[in-house]
């Protein structure tokens, strides 16, 4: 069975190459564009990680990130947030808020591919 990773994220040009190669690696994609969106997903289809945008309309990604942390059935999904957010103190905040990992935007995929290996446990070459 493959891991599913949510991508929540509102620009297209990250989304559509984090899909793809994504699912060439053999994860099950799910995308949504808002925090709200997100929360509402979430419960519906259990994803074991999610790629987290900070800057997003609504709901910022740091709210999302709490809610998640906070509701029993999700708190132990992987989220690894992706940001252009890139001071000290972004980062500080979204790892005081229980994320496994921070990137900074702009990323390799490469970054990003070997971090959700890494968390998953999984060997996706």
């Amino acid at each position: 069975m493959s891991h599913k990773i949510l991508i929540v994220e509102d620009e297209p040009n990250i989304v559509v190459p984090l899909q793809f190669i994504l699912e060439q690696k053999g994860y099950q994609i799910i995308v949504a564009t808002s925090g709200e969106e997100a929360l509402k997903i979430v419960p519906v289809i259990n994803p074991d990680l999610i790629l987290l945008d900070i800057m997003l309309p609504g709901m910022d990604g740091y709210e999302v990130c709490e809610h998640i942390r906070q509701n029993e059935d999700s708190h132990h999904t992987k989220i690894i947030f992706i940001s252009a957010l890139g001071r000290e103190i972004d980062i500080a905040k979204g790892m005081a808020l229980a994320a496994d990992a921070y990137i900074v935007k702009p990323f390799s995929i490469l970054e990003i591919t070997e971090k959700v290996k890494e968390l998953l446990g999984v060997d996706k070459s």
